[in-house]
């Protein structure tokens, strides 16, 4: 492995031992700060996380009870969980969520007769996974819009050809994590079936969508014909994700899972966690969305009282979940170095990786995500702006900023 790194027959660039070191400085950073908004799992040590599980485990299941052998056990437990706070008949778990929404398309597509998938470009299958849907399961992918939001139910309905599934992401991450108004959603989801589609929702993080439709999380699932959750992004499990559906579906699911080589001979961690995030994270959600907006609104509040700040964006203005992004006219280097900085000499971490917007955005202007969870409710909203108006100052040339005493 070289320093400055090579690119492999895919074309996705191999890591540096640079890029290695800054990865482990920018852990270290945030370990170390005394005030973050969140605490990402990237920060814990090994054996943080296996002493935390077994400490807390017995909470959520018997500990007496034998350990699970190929889906049965505490993942069986799990399962009949999830399907109860989705609404729906059955559910099986899946190692990761790439697997479970592809194995849910792949079962929709034969059950429809149509390979095509109608998503958003943003959409994680097209952001993220290396074009699988179609190597790896044979689907095709069509675009209602490329407006940065999700469709709406004209343009699912102007679609010019056919297609077997919708599949919608909740929230759409890349777009700013934004979701639709509730009308809007039952709209474009009676949209779909005026087409003989079925809808599948990515509801990788559909646990904290409640606080904006209004609804509960069963009430917003069973839109839906399919639905796929996580509990790693924000119930802050090991790892894992269940699909959700009809009896029948969820049996194609599961042979589709072994095929797909996730049948797991134990996964009794990642289950015990994805019970504890339920027990523990999940009623915490609506608290975090409604600071985040708190959070949203400081923010602006102190880019705007600064001088050396032209432009910056907010967005959404007041955030759907609780996560937003945050857009600036920098470089996304100048940016990392200022936020890693201020991490290193304040303990406070505001921002943490700033990127380039592509393959949308123009260039010169960075963006970040924030998200705002349990460590972020200490924060006050003058905590934001004095954090923004230091951070401000380790942007300057001379990079300055106070150094915690």
């Amino acid at each position: 492995m070289s320093a400055t790194g090579t690119t492999d027959a895919t074309g996705t660039a191999s890591v540096t031992w640079r890029e290695q070191d800054e990865t482990q400085r920018r852990i270290d950073a945030w370990r170390a700060s005394k005030r973050v908004l969140w605490r990402s799992p990237a920060e814990f040590r090994l054996g943080e996380r296996l002493a935390a599980l077994a400490a807390d485990a017995g909470a959520v299941h018997d500990l007496g009870d034998k350990v699970d052998v190929y889906g049965d056990g505490v993942v069986e437990a799990l399962e009949d969980r999830v399907a109860a706070l989705l609404g729906f008949p059955a559910a099986a778990f899946f190692p990761t969520g790439t697997m479970a929404q592809q194995v849910a398309l792949r079962c929709w597509a034969g059950r429809t007769g149509n390979h095509t998938v109608a998503l958003h470009p943003l959409a994680h299958p097209e952001m993220h996974e290396r074009g699988a849907l179609g190597l790896v399961s044979g689907l095709r992918t069509v675009h209602p819009t490329r407006a940065p939001r999700l469709p709406t139910a004209e343009e699912v309905r102007d679609l010019e050809e056919p297609f077997g599934t919708l599949m919608l992401e909740l929230p759409l991450r890349e777009a700013g994590f934004l979701l639709p108004s509730w009308d809007e959603l039952v709209d474009v989801v009676e949209a779909a079936r005026e087409r003989d589609a079925v809808v599948h929702m990515d509801g990788a993080r559909l646990w904290e969508c409640t606080a904006h439709f209004g609804r509960g999380t069963d009430e917003i699932a069973r839109l839906a014909d399919s639905v796929y959750v996580s509990f790693y992004k924000s119930l802050g499990g090991l790892s894992g994700a269940v699909l959700a559906g009809t009896g029948t579906l969820v049996d194609e699911a599961r042979a589709w899972r072994h095929r797909y080589g996730g049948q797991l001979f134990q996964q009794y961690p990642a289950a015990l966690s994805a019970l504890l995030g339920l027990q523990r994270e999940l009623p915490r959600l609506p608290s975090y969305v409604a600071h985040a907006r708190t959070v949203a609104a400081a923010l602006a509040d102190g880019m705007r009282a600064a001088p050396e700040i032209d432009w910056f964006r907010v967005h959404p203005a007041r955030p759907h979940t609780h996560q937003f992004q945050v857009w600036l006219p920098y470089e996304p280097d100048k940016l990392n170095e200022a936020s890693l900085r201020q991490a290193e000499r304040t303990g406070t971490t505001l921002f943490r990786r700033w990127f380039a917007p592509e393959p949308w955005g123009p260039p010169g202007v960075s963006v970040t995500e924030l998200t705002v969870a349990a460590e972020g409710l200490e924060w006050t909203a003058e905590d934001v702006r004095a954090a923004v108006a230091e951070f401000i100052r380790f942007l300057a040339p001379d990079g300055g900023g106070r150094t915690a005493g």
